[in-house]
């Protein structure tokens, strides 16, 4: 199994920028997974972003696509669900809404908000293009995508954990790998530093086309102040990519699988939605009993369930996770914590209640995420990088940095 092996495309994008080589594919949100959208790297989704503006009036939206262009032959939209209550698609009493561009033309853009809004025009000014009736602004260009990532420390990380396992490692009940304490610490240590020294991201530099929007968020929040936000890129043949929260298709799907395997779970959940989450549930649970064993210690994952059976000690994560969808809580402004929805509603965090949570550019999302798979807390699982070297702003639309041109 070889975890990187679908990002080979995306380095050979880098190396022009002056990236030192690298002997492996790199390791983004949701760079260049599947064969399918390795053929067309305008469909496929690189990050998402989800969250609120600081007076709370609008929801903030970011779509990267790796390829450096739009395609007249893609629709990219932004599927925004809106619920009183944190929970599963097809909730009752939530609504669904819509922001679905098209690009006919260079420059061009034609984006409908439902019924409500559309915006047509040239949306590559970062002034912003609004929409007919002002509840839509939209920017779409090359811009720097903020999501940082120490990929050589991770790739190493993974080929200790995955030598030991080569050795005979046990397994317990629940698929936990008993990792002891020298392998542990050298799977922390290696995820921390690039080639023995200081920890270096590859993405640095990466500018791939970003569609960003500012929504009228009483637009989108109908059917209750909690929004759950996912992305998709769809052509004539139906879905092609998805994205909802940072590395869940990426870093749970087809561990220690085959690459013909791992392929195969990654193409359907591209194609899937999250109402069909509970199809991938189980492997997801593969994937987290993986993670949970880096730290040496199996049972302290975020929501594991030590007194469950081991079939079922991943199945609440597993489920949350499988319902791919960034949370963001439209009443606050305030937005300081990725998973801040999930916390307060699944770990009765009532002081994240007033926290929108979502996807902020600055969130250290890698660290973040990883942390919660291997040790259950916000932190203590780093790569070693904590921030972008172009800074982003949460806050001045378009949000994120433009491209750095290179001295003639």
């Amino acid at each position: 199994m070889r975890p990187f092996r679908h990002l080979i495309p995306l380095l050979a994008a880098l190396l022009p920028l002056g990236l030192p080589p690298f002997s492996g594919p790199v390791l983004a949100s949701d760079h260049l997974d599947t064969p399918t959208v390795i053929a067309d790297p305008r469909a496929d989704i690189g990050d998402l972003y989800a969250w609120m503006s600081p007076d709370g009036r609008q929801l903030n939206l970011v779509m990267t696509i790796v390829g450096h262009s739009l395609s007249d032959r893609l629709d990219y939209t932004f599927h925004i669900d809106s619920a009183h209550r944190f929970g599963k698609p097809g909730n009752a009493s939530g609504r669904s809404m819509d922001l679905t561009c098209r690009f006919p033309g260079l420059q061009q853009a034609d984006c409908r908000l439902g019924g409500i809004d559309r915006v047509q025009g040239d949306a590559s000014s970062t002034e912003g293009l609004w929409g007919e009736h002002h509840r839509v602004r939209l920017y779409a260009g090359l811009r720097d995508d903020p999501f940082f990532n120490n990929v050589r420390g991770t790739r190493q990380a993974y080929q200790v954990a995955e030598a030991a396992l080569a050795r005979g490692v046990a397994k317990d009940k629940a698929g936990c790998p008993a990792f002891d304490a020298a392998t542990s610490a050298e799977i922390l240590d290696k995820w921390r530093h690039t080639d023995g020294g200081p920890a270096k991201n590859l993405l640095a530099g990466w500018t791939p086309m970003a569609i960003v929007a500012s929504v009228d968020v009483d637009a989108v929040n109908q059917g209750g102040p909690l929004l759950a936000v996912w992305a998709a890129t769809a052509g004539a043949k139906g879905q092609v990519d998805r994205a909802g929260r940072p590395l869940t298709g990426n870093a749970l799907l087809g561990q220690l699988r085959s690459d013909e395997e791992g392929d195969r779970w990654k193409e359907a959940y591209n194609a899937a939605t999250p109402a069909d989450g509970a199809r991938f549930e189980a492997e997801i649970a593969r994937g987290l009993a993986y993670y949970d064993s880096f730290d040496g210690q199996c049972g302290n994952q975020w929501l594991a369930d030590a007194r469950a059976s081991p079939a079922r000690r991943y199945h609440r994560l597993a489920a949350t996770l499988a319902d791919d969808r960034l949370w963001v809580n439209s009443a606050t402004g305030i937005c300081t914590q990725m998973f801040a929805v999930e916390l307060a509603a699944l770990s009765d965090e009532r002081a994240l209640r007033s926290d929108c949570g979502g996807r902020t550019l600055t969130y250290d999302a890698s660290n973040i995420y990883r942390s919660f798979l291997v040790n259950g807390t916000a932190a203590g699982v780093a790569d070693g990088l904590t921030r972008d070297e172009h800074p982003p702003s949460n806050t001045i639309f378009p949000f994120l940095v433009a491209p750095k041109v290179p001295p003639s």
